[in-house]
């Protein structure tokens, strides 16, 4: 959130460190919609305005680097939901499905993509009912205010805990900003730029024996130079 430099300074020092068995995977595709303009692939557009807005917050625009919004998350977010990840398709999804604990792990038979639809109708339905307005219209300080209760556990969102929500989202945005652009996210290399990572370059020989010194070679994806002109090649994430 904007006045909460410890989000990205964590971003910045540790890079983010993902539980076994949540890692995103596998992106979906997208198309155009009637007029011509990108479409979402998974995201309906009043979902996909509650994204741009909190992963806006969660990863602030600051003097380090553009914020979650402008570095692709949500378009990594959307790609990702849309495909095997959303459906859960590498987890076990049969139950039973106890009211766990933290140290237990996700306990939910709702697959990512569910929990993302569901989750966010109810935070919505929230802050009508608090501030007569959607997340999306609410100030910057309000949607603070609405994530910290997220994080809390202090939304009713039905059947979703709000707290597992804000946690799922909050993995799911460090991942996008540090995740390959080819996936979508870490737009310009944002991501990278911010932790000191060049990017899976081929061959660093040169290098190796240049202690101390800056690495002057540009950022490169695993698709290149200029991964955001490639993103329907974007295959298995791992």
């Amino acid at each position: 959130m904007n006045h909460d430099p410890a989000r990205r300074d964590f971003l910045r020092l540790v890079g983010v460190t993902v539980p076994a068995g949540m890692v995103l995977c596998a992106c979906g595709g997208s198309g155009t919609d009637a007029h011509g303009g990108t479409a979402n692939a998974f995201f309906a557009p009043g979902e996909m305005d509650f994204i741009q807005a909190a992963t806006a917050r969660l990863i602030p625009t600051d003097a380090l680097g553009p914020g979650g919004d402008k570095a692709g998350i949500p378009t990594f977010l959307d790609l990702q939901l849309a495909g095997p990840y959303g459906r859960a398709e590498r987890w076990y999804m049969q139950g039973p499905w106890p009211t766990g604990i933290d140290g237990q792990g996700y306990q939910l038979r709702f697959t990512p993509a569910q929990l993302y639809r569901q989750a966010i109708a109810g935070i919505d339905k929230h802050c009508r009912g608090k501030y007569q307005q959607p997340f999306v219209g609410l100030t910057g300080e309000q949607q603070d205010e609405v994530l910290r209760a997220l994080e809390g556990g202090k939304v009713d969102l039905g059947d979703v805990p709000s707290k597992t929500f804000f946690n799922l989202l909050w993995q799911n945005t460090q991942e996008g900003f540090l995740a390959d652009p080819a996936y979508g996210g870490n737009r310009d290399f944002a991501g990278w730029k911010l932790v000191g990572f060049p990017g899976p370059r081929y061959n660093y020989v040169r290098e190796i024996g240049e202690y101390g010194k800056p690495y002057q070679q540009p950022y490169v994806s695993l698709i290149g130079r200029a991964p955001g002109t490639a993103l329907a090649h974007a295959g298995e994430a791992s």
